[in-house]
């Protein structure tokens, strides 16, 4: 079976498809951002809900994200082939300077993990890509076999938050000093022997842990949603919203701080300066929510149930470049 024929056998369901596109569109004549295409479950619910002169504007760095967006024939629908942190001069380019809402689903798409030939998953083996753009940067595999023992370790335990990082990343480095590790069955076999099943959890592969962290890495993920999110503040109009989808605790947290720094600018102030009411800052956010899947939901689709989706509304406050803060 060739590679295209075997692509489209791999089904995406997006996670909070009615709940993501109702707190996103609150003006059906308004111009949108889907800064995570996808397969496009999020972008196809967004234009049920806008009139014939609403807009979106869809975003993804998946050449394979991009061909399956050619499936939908709608003059109010484009996609850009880049990632979602560039999505602010993106738009420039197109004329765009301001939009009324904006989402994001992070993380890694279903076709995405099921698909061998990624290199994302452990379920079956494949070669060591993990590129979420497979036409350009460094592999997983190029990643290990360049990178210090210290900087696999670290890698491991900061985005991984793996335990024994440390005993893992010696074993790569012992083990690419006499084979090259290229094949995602390979690793992860090799990281079952270097750790302990978890106690809590035997059913989980002990190399999910590492293998998050090195897709992180490769992908430079929470940087570019940090940069992403400080673009979003700034296109934003006032009464827009900002919609952010995660899977783990380290965007959860990233995304959460981002929020509760625009919605809340006074906690950033020495207490030990007197200053007037009017002399404080004024927020950035409003109306702050988070929402989790509901049972059925996590039921229906087991990846549901790590989701967190996050949003808010922007205020009048003008944005600053910078102002959104560091979230990480």
């Amino acid at each position: 079976m060739t590679g295209s024929a075997l692509h489209t056998e791999f089904r995406h369901r997006s996670v909070l498809a009615c709940e993501a596109p109702e707190a996103l569109v609150h003006n059906p004549d308004g111009l949108y951002v889907d800064a995570t295409f996808g397969r496009g479950g999020h972008s196809r619910t967004i234009l049920g809900k806008l009139s014939d002169q609403g807009r979106l504007i869809a975003f993804d760095r998946d050449p394979e994200a991009i061909a399956a967006a050619a499936s939908i024939a709608d003059p109010r629908f484009c996609i850009v082939h880049s990632p979602f942190s560039a999505m602010k001069s993106e738009l420039a380019a197109l004329g765009v300077t301001q939009a009324d809402g904006i989402l994001m689903d992070i993380g890694v798409s279903s076709p995405q993990i099921d698909d061998p030939e990624r290199g994302f998953s452990l379920r079956a083996d494949g070669p060591l890509d993990m590129r979420m753009d497979t036409s350009r940067g460094m592999t997983a595999a190029e990643w290990i076999a360049r990178a210090s023992e210290k900087e696999i370790a670290e890698a491991l335990r900061t985005y991984g938050e793996e335990r024994f990082a440390g005993r893992i990343a010696q074993a790569i480095v012992r083990e690419r000093e006499e084979h090259p590790i290229v094949r995602t069955a390979q690793l992860g076999e090799l990281i079952a022997r270097s750790v302990p099943r978890n106690a809590s959890d035997p059913r989980q592969n002990p190399a999910t842990r590492s293998f998050q962290a090195i897709r992180i890495v490769v992908n430079g993920e929470l940087d570019e949603l940090s940069a992403a999110l400080e673009s979003a503040g700034a296109l934003l109009r006032p009464d827009g919203r900002l919609v952010v989808i995660s899977f783990h605790s380290l965007e959860d947290r990233i995304v959460k701080r981002f929020f509760e720094r625009g919605a809340h600018p006074e906690r950033e102030i020495d207490p030990r300066l007197a200053l007037r009411a009017a002399e404080m800052p004024l927020p950035l956010w409003r109306d702050a929510v988070r929402v989790k899947p509901g049972k059925e939901e996590c039921e229906e689709n087991p990846r549901a149930r790590s989701a967190v989706m996050r949003w808010a509304v922007r205020t009048d406050r003008a944005w600053d470049d910078g102002q959104g803060g560091n979230a990480r």
